[in-house]
């Protein structure tokens, strides 16, 4: 189980720096991998704090080049380098609002496998497209877009973050995030083969303390992507915990 807290745009420095050091205590005696994904400018406060704990450092985001005349951008190297290990990519806000297209998504998973770091490719549909009847179908050829010339899956991890469900209070029922998780994890199978059914699901979308454990016993869901809920240590060490 994998469970990792985006942190969006919360947090001032001294509140990220206590945020981090409560989580590394909080989850010190987790089962499950646990890591948090900080605003950029913090990442560097925050992995002084994680280092040597069993939570990893992850960022939100990423460019994928090396370096060049990107402004604004950070490089895979640099986020490697810094001590990250996960790394967020097409989270729906970052495609809704600032206009990111699967490709450019494809693009970014493929840099950072090349890094040796492991991203999280975030998918999901909108309520409207739920309500039309092809919410799986409409996702996983969304996650395929986002894989387009990744040949091997390496460390991959997805998060089904349906948009309905992310900072709305409203959370897919179990039964619907297994749907979807298998049906993701079928076609994961079809683009990688036997590497496919290994590649870890994650579900997010309002996952709370009180939802946790019920969504974690669907046998494909293999942990959580936590939004607000990770901004408490202590309801996001909960859930850690319901995770095993």
């Amino acid at each position: 189980m994998l469970v990792l807290g985006n942190w969006k745009m919360n947090t001032g420095l001294a509140e990220a720096v206590r945020l981090a050091s409560d989580v590394v205590h909080a989850t010190a005696d987790a089962r499950a991998d646990v890591g948090v994904c900080p605003p950029s400018v913090w990442l560097d406060a925050v992995a002084e704090r994680v280092r040597g704990s069993r939570v990893g450092l992850g960022a939100q985001n990423v460019y994928p080049e090396a370096s060049g005349a990107f402004t604004g951008e950070v490089s895979p190297g640099m986020l490697a380098e810094i001590g990250c290990r996960y790394v967020l990519c097409g989270h729906s806000e970052r495609r809704a609002i600032l206009g990111e297209s699967s490709a450019l998504v494809a693009r970014k998973v493929a840099a950072c496998l090349a890094a040796s770091l492991t991203p999280v490719l975030c998918v999901g549909e909108t309520l409207e497209e739920r309500d039309g009847g092809q919410a799986e179908t409409i996702v996983a050829d969304q996650m395929t877009a986002s894989l387009d010339g990744v040949d091997a899956p390496g460390s991959l991890v997805v998060a089904y973050e349906p948009v309905w469900a992310i900072g709305t209070g409203r959370t897919a029922s179990p039964e619907q995030a297994q749907a979807m998780h298998a049906a993701l994890r079928s076609r994961l199978t079809e683009c990688f083969g036997t590497d496919g059914p290994a590649i870890q699901l994650l579900y997010g979308g309002s996952v709370k303390p009180d939802n946790a454990a019920e969504l974690f016993g669907q046998p494909d869901i293999d942990g959580a992507l936590v939004g607000g809920a990770s901004l408490d240590a202590a309801g996001f060490a909960a859930i850690v915990a319901a995770a095993g």
